[in-house]
C-alpha cells in the first residue's frame, strides 16, 4: 500500500507522463491573429505568438502542446504578447531526430536563446508541471534574462518528493528504469485514462488528456522524465532574484492520504532556497489548475501580473 508521500510521487509521475491540452484549446486560433515563429533556430520547440503588450512565455507540461494555455491566452492577449511554446515530441508535435542525450538542457538553452533573439525584455514566464521546472532552470541559469515566474504545480526536484535526502545520483537508477519502461511504447487508452483521472476532474478533459498522451513520442517522454528526475535545482534557487508565485494542487491526492498540510510541507521544503517565492494552494483544483479551478487560477494570475506591471513602472 502506498504511503501519502509515495502516492503523491506516483501521481506526479503520472502528471508528467500524461499531461496535455484538450479540444477546448482549438478556440485559440480564432481568438486573435497568430504568428508562427520560424523553427530552424530552436528544433526543441515551436512557438506561436498571440496578442500585444508585455511578453509572457507560456510553457506546457510533458506531452502537452501549447494549446493547453488556450483559455489563458484568450484572457490575456489584449494586454500581453503571449509566446506559446509547444515542445517537440509531445502532444502530436514531431519529435527531434536524433533525440538529444541531454534533452531538457537543450530545451532550456534554446528557450533562453529565443528570448534573446526575439529581443524579449524580461518576459513573465508561466510554466505548468515540466514547464514550471524549465522556468526555474532557465531563471537559475540566466537570472537577468527573465522577469517574474509563475510556477504551476511543479517542484525543483521531483525525485525528492518522498525523501528530501534524495540526490540526483541516488535517483538515477529509478529514473533509468522509468526511461526504459516509458520508451518501450504507448499505453492503452484505458490505462491512460486511469493514469490521468487523479489529475483533472472533467471527464471530457480526461479523455482528451489521454489522447494527447498517446500522441506523444515515447522515447522523447522517457528522456525528458529521466532528465528531470536526475536534475536537482534546489541548490541553485538562490540565483533566482525575480518574484516567484508557486501554485499548488493537492485535492487529487486526498484518496491516497495526502492533506493540504502535508502537500504544503513538501512545497515549503523544496522551495526553502527561494525565500521570495509565494506558495498558494488551491482548495479544489487538481494538477491541471487552469482547468480544474479556473476562477482561482485566474485570480492568482491576474494579481501576480498586475504586481509585476506595477513593479516595472
Amino acid at each position: 500500500m502506498c504511503t501519502p508521500l509515495s502516492s503523491r510521487s506516483l501521481f506526479l509521475f503520472g502528471a508528467l507522463l500524461a499531461s496535455t491540452g484538450t479540444h477546448h484549446a482549438t478556440r485559440q486560433a480564432s481568438a486573435a491573429p497568430v504568428t508562427q515563429v520560424a523553427e530552424a533556430a530552436h528544433p526543441a520547440f515551436t512557438v506561436q505568438v498571440v496578442g500585444k503588450g508585455r511578453p509572457v512565455l507560456l510553457i506546457p507540461g510533458l506531452t502537452c502542446p501549447g494549446a493547453v494555455w488556450a483559455e489563458t491566452v484568450v484572457r490575456y492577449q489584449k494586454q500581453y504578447q503571449c509566446h506559446v511554446v509547444s515542445l517537440a515530441g509531445f502532444g502530436g508535435v514531431a519529435a527531434q531526430q536524433p533525440l538529444p542525450a541531454h534533452l531538457l538542457q537543450g530545451v532550456r538553452d534554446q528557450l533562453l536563446t529565443y528570448i534573446k533573439t526575439q529581443k524579449l525584455t524580461k518576459p513573465v514566464v508561466v510554466g505548468h508541471s515540466l514547464g514550471g521546472f524549465l522556468a526555474l532552470w532557465m531563471a537559475s541559469t540566466d537570472p537577468a534574462a527573465l522577469g517574474p515566474l509563475e510556477i504551476v504545480d511543479a517542484l525543483p526536484f521531483f525525485s525528492a518528493i518522498q525523501n528530501p535526502a534524495t540526490t540526483a545520483e541516488t535517483a538515477r537508477p529509478m529514473a533509468e528504469q522509468m526511461r526504459q519502461q516509458v520508451a518501450q511504447g504507448r499505453m492503452t487508452m484505458a490505462a491512460e485514462r486511469q493514469l490521468v483521472a487523479p489529475l483533472v476532474t472533467d471527464s471530457a478533459r480526461i479523455t482528451q488528456v489521454a489522447r494527447w498522451g498517446l500522441a506523444s513520442d515515447p522515447a522523447t517522454v522517457g528522456q525528458a522524465m529521466y532528465d528531470m528526475y536526475t536534475t536537482d535545482l534546489r541548490a541553485d534557487l538562490g540565483r533566482i532574484q525575480q518574484p516567484v508565485l508557486v501554485l499548488s494542487s493537492w485535492a487529487g491526492y486526498k484518496a491516497y492520504g495526502a492533506t493540504k498540510a502535508s502537500t504544503l510541507t513538501i512545497y515549503t521544503r523544496q522551495y526553502a532556497g527561494l525565500p521570495q517565492a509565494r506558495i498558494e494552494m488551491s482548495e479544489a483544483g487538481r494538477h491541471f489548475l487552469m482547468y480544474d479551478d479556473p476562477q482561482w487560477f485566474f485570480a492568482q494570475t491576474d494579481a501576480f501580473l498586475q504586481q509585476a506591471a506595477a513593479a516595472k513602472r
